[in-house]
């Protein structure tokens, strides 16, 4: 029997194995399907058939930097923090992100198709597949970024994984102060979780959005709605100001500042004096494990009650 492409495609969407693998397990069982889940899954080629549809919102973010210019970032989610802290899932993280530092590849589905760098045998997928079928859960590699810069990066990883932090400075300069003030910078990043550098990326649309909700609050207050236009127009910048302050990072005050007023552009200035350097954030980047996934409340007690009823 003919084994087709769109046979191939049907296999793998069904098993998450490998393309070579779903063709020759279709070849080896003349294109049955039933035969080749069979197949893959005695090969540990299919363990994903069930535990893909499992939530995987724990795991870990690694950040890691070459010679000061070249860094990445990677999120590798798994379904229990009781894997995000196995030896073996780590080692898995670490070879994802050393992939992903000599890979060209933009988005997690273009390094899924790449040669798997440790085994040119198989693609990265296929080693992803492999990992559950050995860790016995859901696996997912979610979000990578990547830095080539001409300056200097730095990364910063919190709670064992659980954060990571990249950032990326312009710098005449690169020694151990300079590295030093922007791992500070990276501290504060993970902890007060800014969304801009500097108010120069935030949009005027974003703006404008603010001071109508804003507006709408104040005249949705009879005392605040009966004041002049001027003095509104006073408390909405006033407002806005005090949000850039949240969530611009060169805005906020800096946590480390021993005044408590200090801001970290001026802890960036300080710093730039002290170095003699032309010093500047350029940006950064920052993965929280599971940020934004759905987890799925489970009651352990329940499920281990299910297994040893049989069910």
């Amino acid at each position: 029997m003919e084994i087709t492409a769109a046979m191939v495609k049907k296999l793998r969407e069904m098993t998450g194995a490998g393309v070579m693998n779903c063709k020759k397990a279709l070849v080896e069982t003349d294109g049955d399907f039933d035969k080749a889940i069979e197949v893959l899954r005695e090969k540990g080629e299919a363990t994903a058939v069930k535990k893909a549809g499992r939530i995987a919102a724990e795991g870990t973010v690694l950040a890691v930097v070459r010679d000061d210019k070249k860094a990445v970032i990677v999120e590798v989610n798994s379904e229990t923090d009781f894997v995000a802290k196995n030896e073996k899932f780590r080692t898995f993280v670490a070879d994802v992100a050393e992939q992903i530092m000599t890979s060209d590849a933009k988005t997690v589905e273009a390094l899924s198709e790449e040669k798997w760098n440790k085994d040119q045998s198989k693609t990265v997928k296929e080693e992803l597949v492999s990992q559950i079928a050995v860790i016995g859960e859901n696996l997912s590699i979610r979000r990578f970024q990547k830095i080539e810069s001409d300056g200097v990066v730095v990364a910063y990883v919190h709670g064992g994984g659980r954060i990571g932090v990249l950032v990326e400075a312009d710098t005449d300069v690169v020694n151990d102060e300079i590295k030093e003030a922007l791992k500070n910078v990276a501290m504060q990043i993970a902890a007060l979780n800014p969304k801009y550098t500097s108010r120069a990326e935030v949009s005027e649309d974003f703006i404008a959005h603010e001071k109508e909700i804003l507006m709408a609050q104040i005249n949705n207050d009879p005392k605040e709605a009966a004041k002049p236009d001027k003095v509104k127009e006073g408390m909405i910048n006033g407002r806005i100001n005090k949000e850039m302050k949240e969530i611009c990072l060169l805005d906020q005050v800096y946590v480390k500042a021993e005044d408590g007023k200090q801001s970290v552009a001026q802890y960036i200035d300080q710093v730039k004096k002290a170095t003699s350097s032309t010093l500047s954030i350029k940006g950064f980047v920052r993965f929280e494990t599971g940020e934004g996934i759905e987890k799925k409340q489970e009651n352990f007690a329940d499920e281990v009650a299910k297994q040893m009823a049989g069910n």
